[in-house]
């Protein structure tokens, strides 16, 4: 990925710069690759909606193009944005465990580029908890 530009934050998660996540969130939305972390790990994120955007995922991992990603989220509503329908199983398991470290499957809506979910008719969704990541 020849022509990336690379800058290392540090972020105090006690003590959120808003002015850093704003700039990321801008890098985002222009198409670029932010790492962020979350409960577990840290991620490598793009904007989920942008098709060339979730490939520099997979060419900067080096990961198969048929390795669905999973979608991070900020808020419930931006659920309704992304997947069709949310079953009452799903409801539950979101009111007890979301936010948090669980991933859900869901059928994708139309909106959702097949390069994030590696050709599937599905998205994988996880709200993490993370308050970096929230903030996201």
């Amino acid at each position: 990925m020849s022509g990336m530009n690379t800058e290392i934050v540090k972020v105090d998660a006690a003590n959120i710069d808003e002015t850093v996540i704003e700039k990321a969130a801008d890098i985002i939305k222009n198409g670029g690759l932010v790492a962020f972390p979350t409960e577990t790990v840290y991620g490598l994120g793009a904007n989920a909606l942008d098709a060339d955007a979730s490939k520099k995922i997979y060419e900067a991992k080096g990961r198969p193009s048929d390795n669905p990603l999973i979608a991070h989220i900020a808020s419930l509503d931006a659920l309704d944005e992304i997947v069709e329908d949310v079953s009452d199983v799903a409801k539950k398991l979101i009111d007890k465990f979301w936010p948090g470290p669980m991933t859900l499957i869901f059928n994708k809506k139309p909106n959702v580029p097949n390069s994030t979910t590696g050709g599937l008719d599905t998205l994988a969704v996880r709200f993490p908890s993370n308050k970096i990541a929230m903030e996201l």
